[in-house]
Parts: structure tokens; C-alpha cells; sequence
């Protein structure tokens, strides 16, 4: 038994695009769209607090919109944390999205128990060194990274789409590995491995070539059109690592290592909700074009502590930015810096 996931988006405003060609050609099991940050979940508790009826990503009505129908006709799942600070208010439009699109029956789930604002008073904040009730009214949100559980339950009760908060970005990913083989809340390894497979699809486009582009030093082929990745997962929790035929970018060893090692503290000890994956032994294997197969993380047994992101109000933030595009457009780049 293998199990085909993909990943839709990586980051809050990423493409549509290469998530519905996933939904039409990847002949996928699940459809992952990953796209909470610790600047994005605040922001969606500020955009909660103006309106209650939000506080769910903004682009979540054109992804359902884009990617249902062809869901529904392939048999794909969705599992999303496009429901950020409201996944109840995410569930019911997507509901009312697939009303209209004719979908009739679509089982949609909202999972909730992230936010835990009203409990962390006590707790002493890594960043400022005093407890979180010292800030008053200018705390905004407080979000734990949720492990499999809720994900696992509502698959297990056979929903269609999973929305959930800020759960734990390779969650997205283990948990339908977890209900599809039946994996034991214990079995370290599996569970290790599922996470491997989590980490490295979990930034979209970063594990096809976008995390390793370097112009002139490491070349990928056609960024523009680059495509989102796959997994093609066996019940031991080994895997390869591929992309749709005709799709920019590429998936290589090298872009493989990259991946695995953004954002990892420590690769023996990769703290996450269920388990503490271990990396430090994971082999990639070329074995064929734009197919890596992946093998030997482990795992042991979850620190049973959460990691939680906290959002105050501190100060003020001032951001500018120039694109460049077009022939020359390094040249014109560097031209500005040095104006500048």
C-alpha cells in the first residue's frame, strides 16, 4: 500500500496554480495545504478581533474554490491550517463553497484546541523573560503547535476536508499517515519517519528547487513554472520524493539535504508534538529523474510538552521592498543598492 500526498502551498500567499495541477494530474490520496507562520497566525487573531465571523486565511475561499472539484472527483482529502485563528468560521465557508459548486455531501471538519490564550498567564515568555499575563492588553494571541490527534479523529470519522489552526507544520502530514496505516501512537520510528516526510514537503516549492536556487552557482530549471511536490509514502514510513511530469524545478539529492535541514535545531532531536524525530541517519537516493527515495530517520518517545506562539503588541514595524524583473534585472538591482 502506498499513499500519494502533495503539497498545495507552503506560505500564506503562495500560487494556486500548481496546487490544482496536483489536484488534477497527481492522482493524490491527500492534498496538504500548509500556510501558517507565527506572523500570519497574530495577524489572523487581530483580523478575529475586528470580526468574529474571520480570522481564517484570506486566500481560503479561492483554494477551495480551485481545488474541490477536482478533489472531489479524484478522491482526494484535504488537510489545511488555512483556518488560523477561526477553523469553525473556515469549515462553514467551505461548506457553503462546495454548496456551490454543486459538491453535495463534502464532510468537513474543523479542529480546534490551539489557541490557548485564556491559559497561559503564568507562563514566563522565552523572548522577554517575564509572564505572558505582564503584558495586559497588548497580548493578542497565544497558539499552540497541536500534534495529530484532532487531524487523525476527523479523518477516522470520515471527513472529506480537515481544517485545523496552528497545529505543527509536519502534522499536516503525519496525521493522514497515521489514519491510513494505523500506526501506533507509539511506534517511535514510524512516527519519526512520517515527520521526515512532513518536514521535507511542508515549504511546497522549497524541496523542488526554490529553497536551492542560486542563480550562476546552483541552476534549477524554468522557477517560473516551478512545481509542488509529492510523496509517494510506504507503510514503514520510507518514501520517495517527487513532482508532476512537465513541471519546473527539480528534486535532487542536494535539494533534498536543504530542505531537511531548514529550520532544524537539532537533527537527532527535532521536537515535535508526538514525537522526537531523529534525522541524524536519513539517506536520499537519486532513482530517477526528479525521484529521490527517502529512508532511515527514527524517532522517540514526545518531551509531552507544546510549543507556543505568543503575539503581542510591542512597538512598530517599517518594511520596504523593490522587485526587479526582466532582462538585466540583476544588473538594475545592484545599480539601485548602490543609488540607495
Amino acid at each position: 500500500m502506498t499513499i500519494r500526498i502533495g503539497a498545495g502551498a507552503g506560505f500564506q500567499g503562495d500560487r494556486i496554480e500548481p496546487a490544482v495541477d496536483l489536484a488534477e494530474r497527481g492522482e493524490l490520496d491527500y492534498l496538504v495545504f500548509e500556510c501558517l507562520g507565527e506572523r500570519t497566525i497574530a495577524l489572523a487573531q487581530q483580523a478575529r478581533i475586528s470580526d468574529p465571523a474571520g480570522g481564517y486565511d484570506p486566500l481560503l475561499e479561492r483554494r477551495m474554490r480551485a481545488v474541490l472539484p477536482a478533489c472531489v472527483r479524484n478522491g482526494t482529502k484535504i488537510v489545511t491550517n488555512m483556518g488560523a485563528a477561526n477553523p469553525v468560521a473556515a469549515a462553514r465557508k467551505t461548506r457553503a463553497v462546495a454548496r456551490e459548486l454543486g459538491l453535495a455531501g463534502l464532510k468537513v471538519a474543523a479542529v480546534t484546541g490551539d489557541d490557548v490564550l485564556d491559559r497561559i498567564g503564568g507562563y514566563v515568555l522565552d523572548e522577554t523573560g517575564a509572564v505572558a499575563s505582564a503584558l495586559g492588553e497588548r497580548l493578542v494571541s497565544a497558539n499552540a503547535y497541536t500534534g495529530i490527534a484532532g487531524v487523525v479523529a476527523a479523518l477516522d470519522a470520515g471527513a472529506d476536508v480537515v481544517i485545523c489552526g496552528r497545529a505543527s507544520d509536519p502534522t499536516l502530514f503525519l496525521a493522514p499517515l497515521v489514519h491510513e496505516f494505523g500506526w501506533a501512537r507509539d511506534d517511535w520510528t514510524r512516527l519519526g519517519r512520517g515527520t521526515l516526510v512532513g518536514h521535507l514537503l511542508e515549504c511546497a516549492a522549497q524541496v523542488t528547487g526554490g529553497y536551492f536556487a542560486d542563480p550562476g552557482v546552483k541552476d534549477v530549471p524554468d522557477l517560473a513554472r516551478i512545481g509542488y511536490p509529492l510523496a509517494e509514502v510506504s507503510e514503514d514510513g520510507s518514501a520517495v520524493i517527487t513532482k508532476l511530469a512537465g513541471t519546473g524545478g527539480r528534486v535532487t539529492r542536494a535539494t533534498c539535504i536543504e530542505q531537511l535541514l531548514y529550520e532544524i535545531h537539532d537533527p537527532a532531536r527535532y521536537l515535535q508534538p508526538d514525537v522526537v524525530a531523529d534525522f541524524s541517519g536519513v539517506t536520499f537516493e537519486e532513482i530517477g529523474p526528479d525521484r529521490v527515495a527517502v529512508s532511515g530517520a527514527g524517532g522517540a518517545p514526545a518531551t509531552g510538552r507544546f510549543k507556543v506562539s505568543v503575539g503581542y503588541r510591542d512597538g512598530w514595524l517599517g518594511e520596504g521592498q523593490i522587485s526587479y524583473a526582466g532582462a538585466n534585472c540583476v544588473a538594475r538591482g545592484e545599480l539601485a543598492a548602490e543609488l540607495v
